[in-house]
């Protein structure tokens, strides 16, 4: 587990395998053809799809839905690698998954975001517009079990 005050000055724990909290926020960490699948949400950013499981929805339900909607890009064989706990009032949990890409359809409708960016290694590393949660120590730590497991 990873302890780490966010920029924001909530408390994150982030842990690889389950925590005791219900996840009902999803991010979605996924490398294809050695580029990072992000998005930029109009307000905070650039940063990797995610957002909240709407009423009825699973959280894989939410994820997949959450890519589709963000960045236009179909995903499949969810793996459900970490969870991201914020103690915020109340406190809330992120569920982390990668996935494999289906299809990317670029002409897609998106909803509060700019859809799909597409960033190598280095090109993420340099980024000046990355969102407030892209920044924190949890994220490398995700980067790092996606390129190792995925």
């Amino acid at each position: 587990m990873l302890t780490f005050d966010d920029l924001k000055g909530s408390r994150v724990e982030l842990v690889f395998g389950e925590q005791a909290l219900e996840a009902r926020h999803v991010l979605v960490v996924l490398k294809h053809e050695g580029k990072w699948l992000l998005t930029t949400h109009k307000i905070r950013g650039v940063e990797f799809p995610g957002g909240k499981a709407e009423s009825g929805e699973t959280i894989e339900m939410a994820a997949i839905r959450e890519v589709m909607e963000e960045t236009g890009v179909t995903v499949k064989n969810l793996v459900k690698f970490a969870e991201y706990v914020v103690y915020t009032e109340p406190p809330f949990c992120k569920a982390v998954f990668t996935a494999d890409v289906v299809a990317i359809d670029e002409d897609a409708e998106r909803f509060e975001t700019d859809g799909a960016l597409w960033l190598t290694d280095e090109q993420l590393d340099r980024c000046d517009t990355l969102s407030f949660h892209m920044k924190d120590k949890g994220m490398n730590e995700l980067r790092s079990w996606v390129e190792q497991h995925a």
